[in-house]
């Protein structure tokens, strides 16, 4: 008898959304795993598909996301997995109606400040299932709202199986950072890179830093970067579309993103398939996905000189980027590709979909 599941998502569109990039990964394991996956989309416009199945998409209409995910889940009491604690608001009636759910909780929105909300909360401690990017998010999560039995960790992946096409490096120097840059959050290193530039550029004056992202603390890294003394050799490149990104990672010699606020960090398993070497940092989940001193650096920003001067270290030395980014490859295929995350992730989805 085929598994039949209800999946609630914010999107499956090919995007560089994180959290849309995680339900991609939950809906094609559960295809490939031999679930029959009710696909209900709250962003996507219609029509809309994922590998050939059809996608309920309910383009933003909160209350058409709610009804159609509970008409789902109620023929059998079938279970449903949303992709995040706001969307799992919508299955909180599901238990009353002998239809567990279960949800996944990615970061911040868990563990950050302020205090995540009391719907959340509610959501979240009703679950039958709670699945966490990462064992920091877990025990974050556990230090905000108390025991969660119910939690388990899931490392992400990519959605490839096979490595990136190996790459000629030959340009300058060049870190690459990318991520979402925004005044209310601020914590994933973009200030702390280009205050650092000064003294990478004194060490490697040919090297580059280039920033791509977008978000509503863009302006304000712009003026940072137009004061700072070495501008001339910053890039912010704003938003990068999806079929541009590939020759944007072809031009980077370093990832770094030391962040104090990843869950889980997609970017840095991305920057691993392509073997290009990862500078993290120690207050997040970074340091759980990149192995300091292997696959790259994990810094401590409270540590003034250590940020520029792993960024030296790694663009002085070709060779070490190359061994780097060689056993950043190595941990991708052991850890980080599709096939182990959907092995990983129906051995967590099969229980409770079939009730034990």
């Amino acid at each position: 008898m085929t598994a039949r599941v209800t999946f609630g998502a914010t999107n499956f569109t090919a995007t560089n959304d994180g959290i849309g990039r995680v339900s991609r990964l939950c809906a094609l394991a559960m295809i490939e795993g031999g679930y029959e996956p009710d696909l209900i989309s709250f962003l996507d416009k219609p029509p809309a598909s994922l590998a050939g199945r059809p996608v309920k998409a309910m383009n933003g209409g909160k209350i058409g996301f709610a009804a159609r995910c509970l008409a789902s889940a109620l023929p059998a009491g079938r279970p449903a997995l949303y992709a995040t604690a706001g969307l799992a608001r919508a299955g909180r009636a599901l238990p009353f109606l002998s239809a567990p759910y279960g949800v996944w909780i990615h970061g911040v929105e868990v563990w950050g400040e302020p205090a995540p909300r009391a719907d959340y909360i509610a959501a979240i401690k009703g679950s039958r299932l709670i699945i966490a990017n990462s064992a920091f998010t877990l025990d974050r999560a556990q230090e905000k709202l108390g025991p969660l039995p119910q939690g388990r960790r899931c490392w992400l992946a990519t959605e490839q199986d096979e490595p990136a096409a190996p790459v000629a490096r030959d340009g300058p120097p060049t870190v690459l950072i990318l991520g979402r840059i925004s005044l209310d959050e601020g914590y994933k290193g973009h200030d702390e890179l280009v205050d650092a530039w000064p003294s990478v550029i004194r060490a490697a004056p040919d090297a580059r830093l280039m920033i791509a992202g977008a978000g509503s603390g863009l302006d304000a890294l712009r003026a940072r970067v137009a004061a700072s003394p070495a501008a001339a050799s910053i890039d912010i490149l704003g938003f990068v579309p999806e079929a541009e990104m590939d020759a944007l990672w072809n031009r980077a010699s370093v990832f770094a993103m030391p962040s104090r606020g990843e869950g889980f960090g997609l970017v840095y398993i991305e920057a691993m398939w392509r073997s290009v070497p990862v500078i993290a940092s120690v207050h997040d989940a970074g340091q759980e996905v990149n192995v300091d001193g292997e696959t790259g650096f994990n810094v401590s920003l409270e540590r003034k000189n250590e940020l520029p001067d792993r960024l030296i270290e790694l663009l002085t030395n070709a060779d070490q980027r190359r061994r780097m980014g060689e056993n950043g490859l190595a941990r991708w295929r052991e850890h980080f590709r599709f096939s182990r995350f959907k092995d990983r992730f129906l051995a967590i989805l099969d229980p409770f979909v079939s009730g034990r």
